[in-house]
């Protein structure tokens, strides 16, 4: 009697736990690429904020990763290897991920354990920051008072986190503050602010007489006989009006996280997109399009990840003092131009005042005349220009996000590089104004760096007025 009793409870047990292992197998079956991608981004992630931006890891994940990944979190297993310079990353021992330091090129995803990519010889760029080793904190109560607004936390379920915030006027430095941990030379994952970079690389080769923006992209997959894609240009590409679809939508799974953690050579991937619209018909946020148009920066500049990288300095951060900036690479040595700069938010206020200055630093030309209005020239009925954000639309909503496109409380003439969880370079040419804001708003709710920069302007006009 007790043993078929026993029985009775053990049949059920065993059943449950057989459809919890099936279920288990399904949904990991289901999601493996979602558990590649959460893998590849907490090893390159904690990869960088160790040997790159050398903050704490831990905090990091915390403050960033954790809460992207948010019912697996409990899941996944990371470990920095210092000696190594390297971060393994897995959900229970499956799916690993290795990302490894190169120096000068940033934290590389490897696939496999085979050799990683050497840097042949790359130093680090780290000279001094020419606006010198302390803090500006402003003594105008007005400009601390824009700070504070943009380092408030007003809501606890939504914390912004603002880890940076730099203000430039008339190319002088009149205000910064930063979080606990992090400072003037600290590298931060500027996310798509990458893109008004890699922009700006193809405006020094379009000076240098090298490409010109009506030609077709020279991606070498679209050349064959009736393909469609042959016709897009480069304007198209830096504009995303190319015909590409848009790639980056909710979830962790799309074309650009696929690219970004799945292929060693992402512009190999992005050739092969098929077309969505005919070009220059239709807008669609685009990390493929800036995928190919760092392969043709790579490809006027060696072909080589060093040689993109030496381009890069040699011909932009350096003229500009941005010694404290780092593009990563894929394992195929194209620059990650879509998405993955690493830069102080002073050296992006630098960045920032070129376009303000019509692309001359220093008295060197870098970019070609008039390239900072072509970049602020909107793009059909958007508010996006080529390879920047306008404020020339502030009705509707940027589709599939279904954000905002501008920031109507600022001057219409404002335009700005904006990545994502809240990375601004905002260039207001009627004011002479760059700030720049960097952080970890991954939770959403906003990061009021709008209203920050209105509250710069009231007190500059509130200075000038007395």
């Amino acid at each position: 009697m007790h043993h078929s009793k026993s029985m009775r409870w053990h049949r059920p047990a065993a059943l449950l736990l057989v459809s919890l292992l099936v279920a288990a197998a399904a949904v990991v079956l289901l999601n493996r690429e979602a558990l590649h991608v959460a893998t590849g981004s907490v090893s390159r992630s904690l990869c960088a904020a160790a040997f790159v931006s050398r903050v704490d890891p831990e905090r990091i994940y915390v403050e960033e990763q954790r809460p992207l990944m948010s019912s697996i979190g409990w899941a996944v297993r990371h470990t920095v290897d210092r000696p190594r310079r390297e971060v393994r990353s897995s959900v229970l021992g499956l799916f690993p991920a290795r990302a490894v330091y190169r120096p000068g090129l940033g934290c590389l995803v490897m696939h496999g354990d085979g050799p990683v990519p050497q840097a042949a010889g790359l130093a680090e760029d780290t000279g001094p920051d020419g606006f010198g080793k302390q803090v500006v904190a402003p003594a105008d109560p007005a400009l601390r008072h824009a700070l504070d607004l943009a380092f408030a936390e007003p809501d606890p379920a939504h914390p912004r986190l603002t880890k940076a915030v730099v203000v430039l006027h008339d190319g002088r430095l009149i205000a910064e503050r930063y979080a606990p941990g992090y400072g003037p030379e600290t590298p931060i994952w500027a996310h798509s602010v990458t893109k008004s970079v890699t922009q700006a690389l193809i405006g020094i080769l379009v000076r240098q007489g090298r490409l010109r923006l009506g030609q077709p992209a020279p991606i070498a997959a679209w050349q064959g006989p009736g393909d469609r894609r042959r016709a897009i240009t480069l304007d198209q590409l830096l504009r995303m009006d190319s015909g590409l679809p848009f790639d980056e939508t909710a979830g962790p799974v799309n074309p650009a996280t696929h690219m970004w953690f799945r292929e060693p050579d992402t512009a190999a991937y992005a050739a092969s997109m098929p077309l969505q619209y005919a070009p220059g018909t239709a807008w669609g946020y685009s990390n493929l399009g800036y995928a190919l148009l760092s392969k043709v920066v790579g490809d006027a500049t060696g072909g080589t990840a060093v040689g993109a990288e030496r381009f890069a300095h040699e011909e932009l951060f350096a003229p500009l003092g941005m010694h404290h900036t780092t593009i990563e690479t894929d394992a195929a040595g194209t620059l990650l131009g879509s998405g993955f700069i690493y830069a102080s938010a002073r050296d992006l206020a630098r960045f920032g005042q070129l376009f303000l200055d019509d692309g001359v630093a220093g008295g060197r030309r870098i970019l070609p005349a008039g390239w900072a209005d072509y970049s602020r020239s909107r793009t059909l009925d958007t508010g996006y220009g080529a390879g920047f954000w306008t404020n020339l639309r502030n009705q509707g909503s940027v589709p599939v996000w279904d954000a905002p496109w501008g920031m109507p409380q600022l001057p219409k003439d404002m335009f700005y590089a904006r990545g994502a969880f809240g990375q601004y370079v905002i260039i207001v040419p009627s004011e002479r104004l760059v700030v720049v804001r960097l952080g970890l708003s991954v939770q959403g709710g906003g990061t009021g760096t709008g209203d920050a920069a209105a509250a710069v302007i009231a007190a500059l006009h509130d200075q000038s007025s007395r």
